[in-house]
């Protein structure tokens, strides 16, 4: 059975030391994880979390009006390929539109483009090195039209 639903930052850090950070010396917490504003979600395959994502209130310094940013964004190796990604998209999707936010944005990892172009996501700008961890591309989706 598979379930998504809101977790605890704590809840996330084993995915991102496996996935995001494994052989990097990098901090797998992030500066904002325990904001008021911030929220984690993750899917759950039969009771484990398998796919992670961040969601935090930040500007991208290039869109205007509300927005949060996506961070942390990981799937467990035996987890992908199933959908997960998608379905967390979905989730937080809804979650910021009852917070009336116009655009979820994120610093893709240029092996992620893809993906995120699959879910309605358009890239911003030229692609950029983050140190230790490669070329990125800053990326956006509308959640909410801001004439509606």
């Amino acid at each position: 059975m598979v379930s998504v639903k809101k977790i605890a930052v704590e809840d996330t850090y084993f995915i991102r030391q496996e996935i995001l950070r494994k052989g990097m010396n990098l901090p797998y917490t992030f500066d904002g994880d325990d904001a008021e504003d911030t929220f984690h979600i993750g899917v759950y395959e039969r009771e484990k979390i398998v796919s992670i994502g961040t969601f935090m209130k930040r500007s991208s310094g290039v869109l205007e009006g509300a927005q949060y940013q996506l961070r942390g964004m990981a799937t467990l190796n035996e987890a992908r390929g199933k959908g997960y990604g998608k379905l967390l998209l979905d989730f937080a999707t809804k979650e910021l539109l009852k917070l009336n936010i116009t655009y979820l944005w994120c610093n893709a990892r240029v092996v992620a483009v893809k993906f995120y172009e699959k879910n309605q996501f358009q890239i911003i700008g030229e692609s950029f090195m983050v140190a230790i961890v490669g070329p990125h591309y800053k990326m956006y989706k509308t959640i909410k039209n801001e004439n509606n």
